[in-house]
């Protein structure tokens, strides 16, 4: 046995963890061929009249493709304000860079009711200069998503930055680079990878976030998330349990698609290194 193998106590633990997480996600995918019009396990009885209801009825549509476009923004925004100031703090590395990211990463560290009645407040304000960012739109809702997920997209662009030798862009410099040369054609190229990250985590982010979403909208910007949760407040709709099921299977087909694709380029870089 190799000493870089785990052993078979070790596989066993692993296996029973993966288990025991894995388990209420699997149980919630006989609730969504349920008959009937509550969450139940169904008694002998399958139906898919619960995924009939994601393609019949268009809230459920409309929540998706406003959860996209949603999380499109918010992400881009967050992204982009997240590398400007990861790069300002790389670049000019002033004196007080630890309050600045401190400051920066404060919606991170409070708690969320605290970070959600201070945005209702400040869309109910810019409600009143303007109708597109404001409460209850879809804008003010990007806005406040891009507010909450901006510190994580910081952390993975800092720490992209922290692996890059400062030495290139010193030696760009010294060469006569302006700054948005050494930006886009030496510091970028290096962390394309952390900033790609960041904007896929601020989109996940933004596509599953509920605590903020119930304080800063009613009926007209109702994501994803908001019709789930109204399913379960309101009615206990199985559709709850049968979008729970397409996200899964999304999830699952996204990771077998990423395996797959690793284990095909390794097995290329083994042909070509023989």
């Amino acid at each position: 046995m190799k000493a870089d193998r785990p052993g078979p106590v070790a596989v066993a633990l692993a296996a029973l963890v993966a288990v025991f997480l894995l388990l209420p996600l699997v149980a919630v995918i006989p609730v969504s061929f349920t008959p009937t019009r509550y969450l139940s396990v169904p008694a002998g009885e399958w139906s898919l009249r619960h995924y009939e209801t994601l393609v019949t009825n268009p809230a459920w549509g409309r929540g998706v493709w406003l959860s996209i476009r949603i999380g499109l923004l918010s992400a881009t925004v967050a992204t982009a304000l997240a590398l400007l100031f990861s790069l300002g703090i790389w670049m000019m590395r002033p004196a007080f860079a630890g309050v600045l990211m401190g400051f920066v990463l404060l919606p991170m560290v409070a708690p969320p009711v605290v970070s959600a009645v201070t945005l209702y407040f400040f869309l109910i304000s810019l409600g009143q200069l303007n109708t597109i960012v404001a409460y209850d739109t879809w804008a003010g809702v990007a806005l406040a998503h891009a507010v909450m997920i901006a510190p994580f997209a910081v952390v993975l662009i800092t720490v992209a930055l922290s692996q890059v030798d400062r030495r290139i862009d010193l030696a760009a410099r010294s060469m006569g680079a302006g700054l948005w040369t050494r930006v886009v054609h030496v510091i970028l190229p290096n962390i394309r990878f952390g900033v790609l990250t960041a904007f896929f985590l601020t989109f996940v982010l933004s596509w599953e976030e509920i605590g903020v979403t119930l304080f800063i909208t009613s009926v007209n910007a109702l994501t994803l998330p908001r019709l789930m949760w109204m399913g379960l407040r309101d009615n206990i709709d199985p559709a709850i349990a049968a979008i729970s099921v397409v996200l899964i299977a999304i999830v699952v087909a996204v990771i077998l698609i990423r395996t797959l694709v690793g284990a095909l380029a390794a097995r290329r870089a083994a042909r070509e290194a023989l």
